[in-house]
């Protein structure tokens, strides 16, 4: 699609012209401005940085816009805003903090459409996933924390809630705005403020996140969002105004933001990478399982942090699941993210498509059998077929590094003593799925597995009542449920 210049005139947080990208399949128009800055102490600023990133559409690469980076200035503002609104918003009444929250989410299904579409156009994932999933489950997350603001002193039976400060918080570019709700909906309603950095090549739904700040009248600097690249990132998980870091993303930059803030009193949870393990049994419904992996390893293009990229199968049920793969897979849409009937749309950049071709070679040059649909890609934009790959062996680097891409090694296993070894022998422990019949087998498997959540006859099932995280290497701490709100408040 071909950006347009529109003659309208521009609202305060904009800063030049408007392109306005044709209509998506249920008729939704987004605007997008030309630049935009960053969101400080309630109001969108120029910033003082005077570097800029490009946001593409991946599924075209024509740019949507280009945005601020925020520079360690800015940070400074931001935290210091952030600091600045602090005294006032936690001795608010739970009831008013718990109002905010609830009009957020209201309006947040106002705009449901309009967000979803920018979201898709900005990350590349199809219409339906940002329109059943990211934007409903973000605008419940507001809903169930609202709930929890007026109850903080009976969540930990004898002990005194109190909020922790100022929360500086990253979020990764696979769920730009879902995450967003997902760090910061806890921690205003414990009563925190916030400064959020959105990722590098999505940061377009937090800064419209921004605007429903300002529509439901939050209080300047309750939340601050300051965009930018690695640089922005390393700036604000240092800045020593903060008491409170919340990372999620790759496990390499997890271990680095540990290292910085190892000796401080910054309360620090990462939510990091994984290789989740997904099990099917002989005894299990084989149809229902197939998709169920299909579900774990091809939503979202496999750019999800607890996907189940390696398949365990009992070895006397391999070939008739293979077979069910292959018909399953051979049926799946590839195409443009905007189309309501795409189940895999584009990858999210042109890095992260560099990064799975360069794991298919090694599988292949590694001896595993690489197997993708046929299915006519698009000239342009970053795009990866569905994949799976049979004959791998625990051994090979496909089957023990993060992909973060529509690739699913498949392997066997004899016994379930078996499965269980192979299934932990990671240095990962985010999640798992098991799929049997046996409701003893079940519970068994799942209380010797090591990962932080563990799906039983499903998978990808998440809700704002229960809590998510990992173990080992996929980081610590939680986010969502009763166990989300305890690293946004200091009890005494």
């Amino acid at each position: 699609m071909t950006p347009k210049t529109l003659n309208i005139e521009a609202p305060a947080l904009d800063f030049g012209e408007h392109w306005e990208y044709a209509p998506a399949p249920e008729g939704t128009k987004v605007e997008i401005a030309a630049r935009y800055g960053a969101f400080i102490n309630g109001e969108f600023v120029k910033g003082h940085g005077r570097k800029r990133l490009t946001t593409v559409n991946p599924a075209t690469e024509e740019t949507l816009s280009e945005v601020l980076i925020a520079n360690p200035k800015d940070i400074d503002d931001a935290v210091a805003a952030a600091r600045a609104a602090l005294p006032k918003w936690k001795r608010l009444k739970p009831q008013e903090r718990a109002k905010y929250l609830f009009r957020i989410a209201r309006r947040i299904q106002e705009r449901a459409r309009e967000l979803a579409v920018l979201e898709t156009l900005d990350n590349g994932k199809p219409i339906k996933e940002s329109r059943d999933v990211d934007i409903p489950e973000a605008a419940k997350h507001f809903f169930y924390h609202a709930g929890w603001a007026d109850k903080l002193d009976y969540v930990f039976p004898g002990r005194k809630a109190r909020p922790v400060g100022v929360c500086a918080q990253i979020i990764p570019w696979n769920f730009p705005f879902l995450m967003a709700a997902w760090k910061i909906a806890p921690a205003i309603a414990c009563g925190n403020t916030v400064v959020l950095k959105p990722a590098e090549t999505t940061p377009l739904t937090a800064l419209r996140l921004a605007e429903i700040f300002q529509e439901v009248g939050l209080p300047p600097g309750v939340v601050n969002i300051v965009p930018g690249d690695g640089t922005t990132g390393a700036a604000l998980a240092a800045h020593p105004g903060c008491q409170k870091l919340a990372f999620t993303g790759s496990t390499a930059v997890g271990k680095e933001l540990a290292r910085v803030n190892a000796g401080t009193s910054k309360r620090l949870t990462l939510e990091l990478g994984g290789k989740s393990p997904h099990i099917i049994f002989n005894d299990a419904s084989l149809d229902a399982a197939v998709e169920g992996v299909v579900q774990g390893i091809f939503f979202n293009q496999g750019h999800v942090c607890c996907a189940g990229s390696r398949l365990f199968v009992q070895e006397d049920v391999l070939p008739e699941v293979q077979q069910l793969l292959r018909a399953r897979l051979h049926n799946l849409r590839v195409g443009d993210p905007l189309d309501k009937n795409t189940d895999l749309g584009a990858i999210n950049s042109a890095s992260q498509l560099a990064t799975i071709q360069h794991y298919l070679k090694l599988g292949v040059a590694e001896g595993a059998s690489l197997q993708q649909i046929k299915t006519k890609l698009p000239k342009k934009g970053y795009w990866c077929a569905p994949t799976w790959f049979e004959g791998v062996q625990p051994a090979h680097v496909i089957a023990r590094e993060e992909i973060f891409g529509p690739v699913l090694a498949v392997m066997s296993f004899r016994t379930p003593e078996e499965a269980l070894t192979r299934a932990n022998n990671t240095p990962y422990g985010l999640a798992a799925g098991i799929w049997s019949d046996k409701g003893a087998r079940i519970f068994d498997i799942a209380a010797k597995l090591k990962a932080g959540v563990v799906w039983c006859n499903t998978y990808n099932r998440f809700d704002a009542t229960s809590p998510f995280g990992g173990y080992k290497q996929s980081g610590f701490g939680r986010e969502g449920g009763r166990h989300g709100l305890l690293p946004y408040l200091e009890l005494s």
